[in-house]
């Protein structure tokens, strides 16, 4: 799929990967069971195509490709769900950001 072929799927689904970012919302995401449904799993699992160079460069925030590797592993899925796991890594991201993105 080409961005001109079906812009609105394309956008749609820019933004959702995008969201993926957020580890709050990839907590709302376990709390609510979305990974526990069959279909938003393999849906996940099609969205790896963003990883291409020819989707990833239309990405503002493509650390969301990191968490969309992440969320193809039940076990990180499962631990997204508890608050601690998504406090700590919402607190790695942002030391992240804070120091220019360069590690240490």
């Amino acid at each position: 799929m080409d961005p001109p072929e079906d812009g609105e799927r394309f956008v749609a689904e820019l933004e959702f990967v995008q969201c993926l970012s957020a580890p709050h919302y990839l907590n709302w995401l376990a709390q609510n069971r979305y990974f526990e449904d069959p279909a938003f799993v393999s849906y996940l699992e099609y969205l790896l195509y963003w990883k291409e160079p020819k989707y990833a460069k239309y990405l503002q925030y493509p650390h969301a490709l990191f968490f969309l590797e992440l969320l193809q592993s039940p076990e990180f899925r499962k631990e997204i769900a508890r608050s601690t796991v998504t406090e700590f890594i919402h607190t790695q991201q942002f030391r992240f950001w804070q120091h220019g993105g360069k590690s240490g």
